[in-house]
């Protein structure tokens, strides 16, 4: 699984990165998993305009907002199978 949230850095950037490992720990995974991205040209590979945005297995769940971590555990409970 490949779970990455996109994001240059900002508050909302960083509140949904650590939403998203609490989420991801919560679901019975290895955090580790979450990866940072603030390379725009990667970011802009996604298709995304806004961010914070979160990618999880290469499909964009979310852009522009921070979701609560019940939402974050429902899209990798997902594509966890």
């Amino acid at each position: 699984m490949e779970i990455k949230v996109l994001g240059t850095g900002c508050a909302k950037c960083e509140q949904l990165y650590e939403t998203t490992r609490a989420a991801v720990e919560q679901s019975g995974l290895d955090p580790g998993l979450v990866v940072k991205v603030a390379d725009i040209d990667e970011i802009l590979a996604h298709g995304v305009m806004m961010t914070p945005a979160l990618v999880i297995d290469g499909e964009v769940k979310s852009t522009g907002k921070v979701p609560d971590a019940a939402q974050i555990a429902a899209w990798v409970g997902e594509a966890a199978g």
